[in-house]
This record gives structure tokens, C-alpha cells and sequence, in this order.
């Protein structure tokens, strides 16, 4: 078979079976985590990301790979979770750029396109590591070209695309030492070695599951899987000032005498009506997503322009208990409050944990993290929810940070970003905060309190492995310092007291231990005990995170 010319309905049909395949692989592609705990979310990042693509390009009914090729690339960029969600979608991201004006593609559009994608992503990566995502897509690309310009089939670039990627993604080990010592290939190239080989079932007429489209429910049971649980991508409800979650699209022109379209007064007209706004359009459809008191407003108003083809509406007061008695007391819309000078944005998983944050001045807390990375519309949604004219941004976690600039990038107001990889960063981060200073002197002032804070975790093993010569044994608890493995023992408290033992100095003055949702307070106090026992000058406190995953969490100071 060969196939010189991709078609809208074919590049639809590589989407397609590419979404399915990183679906029916994702938890093979997060068991390559090269740490050995249970927090492996490349697989799930990478199948949110893409499916979130997928399903801007499936629900088109454009006749030019260059129309639908820009659906995907937004539809990336706002789906984009953790750093191999948000480097694929600049992959896709390049690609669309070049195609942009292509109604078909041929061998060497396809080849160009892929290369264009390549030097996007790598420009959108402050510090390129080899054998990495990255190098997978540069060698795939490389062969890419050299097929196109021998054949003028797209099949055969595809196959010398899809070939090349997995001969890269078999010498990641060769280029990264720690993927070698744990005996795994990388993570985020194997995520898209299956998203290749996708395009090519798909391209070919191979697709395992031609019918398959990604929808809400599906990607909503993925989020909430059960090893996500805790995890939830959903803002604290004590934040929401807007109760119905209102999604429509709008077929323009159609309906009875639809009025011209204006993009920026249709957006400011809904902004008027809620927050959380996003409006994406096109000549012939526009998409929106507000959180609103009115959605009957929102869609009459939406009617105006064109047939309503798709509307969807949430309660989200009803989503949360915690929220139901507030219904009866304000059921009538509030009036816009002006914007507060400066906001904070935590990202945290675990109620207590969301409790400090807040009491320690923080604005927002999205729940989300180390167990599930939210995407760059959760955290512009936290950041419009933070209400204020400028906003900072906690990741507390480095695989949330490309997500967060992304987020930054397309919000409406000032952001900046202050780099905190742990929740402990974060915590100890918020004493630099003053909400009298700017933007910028409290970046630098927070950015600076980064480095007064040790970090440590302690998890159990999902394996056994061997880490910077440390063996690690499966149900192990190991005790994690500033992102190394420093301690395995098979006794939890021993560990989280080794690991504390090791985090001191004769500088060290405070010693804050985090119970997790798996953690237990008796066995927090006995820590508490063996520590100020050893170290009669460290003063030693208790919180309560209900933080997954991480039965501890402890910050010297």
C-alpha cells in the first residue's frame, strides 16, 4: 500500500489510533519511573495530554490537515500535564505551525513537520538533556527527512519516523547513567515511540480500534484512578466564587439572523459573567468555558452568533459538601469583586496540607502534584480563581514547572513563577511572601527562602533496584533528600529517623514532620521523641498533610 497525500480524514485516523495507543499503554510507560515509588505518571500525563488533542481534532469538521493540525496543538497545550505532556505538546505544537497553511500533507510535509516540531520543543526547554523525550524525537525526525527525500510515500516516512524512535529510545539508557543503573529505557520517549507507532497503524488502515474517540467520561476515570485518589485536579471549594461550570460551542452563522462574531467582545461580555474563562475560536466555531451564576445567560448570549452544538453545564457547589449549606444562603449572582493586588497559587495534594499552605497566605490551592500533575488550564484556572492582579505560582513539584509557564504564559494577568520542587520548598517559600511588595521583589525574596530548607520524603518501594548503590529492596521504606534516595529499611519509623539523622547539621534548628493520609500521628510523636532525644537543641513539629503517596514529609530548617 502506498499513500502519497494525507488527507484531513486519514491525519484524523492517525490522531485517533495514536490516542488509543498511549492509552492502552499508559501503565506500562509509568512502571519506567526510574525512581522505584509509586508515583510513575509519565503514561498518564502523556494520555491526558494527547487525549485532550485528539478530541479538539475528532470534534472538527475541517477538510485541511493544517485546520485540524492547529486544533491539536491547542488542544495539547491546555490538556498538557507534567514536563512529558508539555514537551509533547510543543512537539505537535511546531508541527502545526508548519503545516498551517497545508490542506494535504506529503512525504516531505510530513518529514518537515516533524523536524519543525523538533526545534520548537527544544527551544522550549531551558536545559535540554540527551536521552530524554527529546533526543527520541530529534533521531525519529533526522530519519524522517532522509525517507522523504528517497520517497514520496508517506508510509515509508513513518515507518523510517516510528524505526528510528525506538533505536533512539533503546540507546537512552547509554546516554542517561541513571537510566541504565535501574534498567529502563526513558520514560517519555517510550510514550512517544507508542504515539508514532499510532500514527503509522492509523496512516496504513492498520488501526487496532478505528472507531475509538476519546471522551470526558474516559479521561475523567483516568484521572481519578485509584492510584490518583487524593490527588484530584479540583480547586479547594472554599474558593469557588462562581457555581456552574458552563461549557458550550457555538456554530457561527448558523441559527436564525446570527450577528457577526467579534472575537474580544464576545470574551469580555462572558468574563463580565464569571471567571475561569477560556474562548477558543475559529471562522466557523467558537468554544467556551466560564465559571459562571448565569449559564442561561452565557448560552442565550451564545445563541446570538450561531447554533448552539454542543452545551454542558455543572454544578459545582454540589460537587463539595462542604459547599451545599452556602447554597441557601446566596443563590442570587454577586457582583464582580475588584482584583486584589497580589495572589499566591499552591499546588498540594492533601487537605492539610492545603490548610498550611492557606494559613501561611496562600490564595489558591490546586490539588494535584507528586501523584497526579495538573494541566496548564487547571493552574490558569487556579490563577483566575486567585483573583488578583498579579499572581505567583508554587509547583512544588520540577515536573509541574514547564505546565505552570505555559499556564503563566496565557493567563491575563502578571505571573511569575518561584521554582519550589517539594512541598516543603513551598512552605518555606510563603515566609518570603509579603503582599505589601511586587511581583518581582517577592519572586526574588521567595525564590531566596528556596535554599534555608532541607527536603525529605519517605515512600515504600514499588520494586526491587539498585540507586547510586543503594539496594533497594520491594515494601522497603526509603528515605528520599532533596530528590536522592539516601536510606531503604524495612521498618518505616527506623527509615524516616535515618532519614532525618542524615538532613541535620549542627546548623539545624527546626525539624517539621508532615503526616500523610498513610502516616500515623503515635508513630510521628515517636519519631518526635527518638529526634529531640539525639538532638536536644532541634525543636520538632507535627502537621497533619493527608498527603498520598508519602506517608512523611519532613523539612529541616
Amino acid at each position: 500500500m502506498e499513500v502519497t497525500e494525507i488527507t484531513a480524514a486519514k491525519f484524523q485516523d492517525m490522531i485517533r489510533v495514536a490516542a488509543h495507543r498511549i492509552k492502552q499503554n499508559a501503565e506500562f510507560v509509568n512502571s519506567l519511573n526510574v525512581f522505584p515509588v509509586p508515583d510513575g505518571d509519565t503514561g498518564t500525563n502523556m494520555t491526558l495530554t494527547f487525549q485532550s488533542g485528539a478530541k479538539a481534532v475528532l470534534e472538527s469538521d475541517r477538510d485541511s490537515v493544517g485546520e485540524l493540525a492547529q486544533h491539536l496543538g491547542k488542544g495539547l497545550l491546555m490538556g498538557a500535564r507534567g514536563n512529558s505532556g508539555v514537551i509533547s505538546s510543543q512537539l505537535f505544537r511546531g508541527f502545526a505551525k508548519n503545516v498551517i497553511n497545508k490542506k494535504t500533507l506529503s512525504a516531505q510535509d510530513l518529514a518537515d513537520a516533524f523536524a519543525a516540531g523538533v526545534e520548537t520543543a527544544y527551544k522550549a526547554v531551558m536545559k535540554p538533556v540527551e536521552g530524554t523525550i527529546l533526543t527520541v524525537a530529534r533521531e525519529a525526525a533526522k530519519a524522517g527527512l532522509k525517507a522523504a527525500a528517497a520517497s514520496d510515500d508517506t508510509i515509508v516516512v513513518m515507518d523510517a519516523v516510528t524505526k528510528a524512535a525506538k533505536r533512539a529510545l533503546a540507546k537512552t539508557p547509554d546516554l542517561l547513567p541513571v537510566l541504565k543503573e535501574v534498567g529502563v529505557v526513558d520514560s517519555g520517549g517510550q510514550g512517544l515511540v507508542f504515539l508514532y507507532e499510532g500514527f503509522g497503524e492509523g496512516l496504513s488502515g492498520k488501526a487496532s480500534d478505528p472507531a475509538y474517540t476519546p471522551d470526558d467520561k474516559e479521561m475523567e476515570e483516568m484521572v481519578n484512578a485509584k492510584h490518583h485518589q487524593g490527588a484530584q485536579t479540583q480547586l479547594n471549594p472554599d474558593d469557588i466564587v462562581y457555581g456552574y461550570c458552563t461549557e458550550m460551542m457555538v456554530e457561527l452563522g448558523k441559527g436564525e439572523a446570527p450577528k457577526p462574531f467579534d472575537y474580544e467582545a464576545f470574551r469580555n461580555y462572558l468574563n463580565s459573567l464569571g471567571d475561569s474563562t477560556l474562548v477558543i475560536a475559529d471562522d466557523e466555531v467558537v468554544k467556551v468555558h466560564v465559571h459562571t451564576e448565569h449559564p442561561g445567560t452565557v448560552f442565550r448570549y451564545g445563541q446570538q452568533f450561531g447554533a448552539l452544538a454542543k452545551i454542558k453545564v455543572d454544578n459545582m457547589r454540589l460537587q463539595h459538601e462542604s459547599i451545599i449549606e452556602r447554597e441557601s444562603e446566596n443563590e442570587q449572582a454577586k457582583a464582580p469583586q475588584p482584583l486584589a493586588e497580589i495572589g499566591v497559587v499552591a499546588i498540594a495534594a492533601g487537605a492539610g496540607l492545603g490548610d498550611l499552605f492557606k494559613s501561611l497566605g496562600v490564595t489558591a490551592v490546586l490539588n494535584g502534584g507528586q501523584t497526579m500533575n495538573p494541566s496548564t488550564n487547571d493552574i490558569l484556572e487556579a490563577i483566575n480563581q486567585a483573583h488578583a492582579k498579579n499572581v505567583i505560582v508554587l509547583p512544588n513539584n520540577s515536573n509541574i514547572f514547564m505546565a505552570a509557564e505555559e499556564a503563566g504564559k496565557a493567563a491575563e494577568v502578571n505571573v511569575a513563577l518561584v521554582r519550589s520542587k517539594t512541598i516543603n520548598q513551598g512552605l518555606t517559600a510563603m515566609l518570603g511572601f509579603n503582599p505589601d511588595q511586587t511581583l518581582t521583589a517577592n519572586q526574588e525574596s521567595m525564590t531566596e527562602e528556596l535554599g534555608n530548607v532541607v527536603s525529605g520524603s519517605v515512600t515504600q518501594a514499588i520494586r526491587d533496584t539498585v540507586i547510586d548503590g543503594l539496594t533497594i529492596h520491594k515494601d522497603d521504606y526509603m528515605g528520599i533528600i532533596d530528590n536522592k534516595i539516601k536510606v531503604s529499611e524495612p521498618d518505616r519509623l527506623q527509615a524516616t529517623i535515618d532519614m532525618i539523622e542524615a538532613m541535620v547539621d549542627e546548623d539545624s534548628e527546626i525539624v517539621t514532620l508532615i503526616v500523610g493520609e498513610d502516616g500515623k500521628r503515635d508513630e510521628a510523636e515517636a519519631i518526635e521523641t527518638a529526634i529531640t532525644e539525639a538532638h536536644e537543641d532541634l525543636e520538632v513539629e507535627i502537621h497533619d498533610g493527608d498527603q498520598p503517596v508519602y506517608p512523611y514529609l519532613v523539612s529541616v530548617e
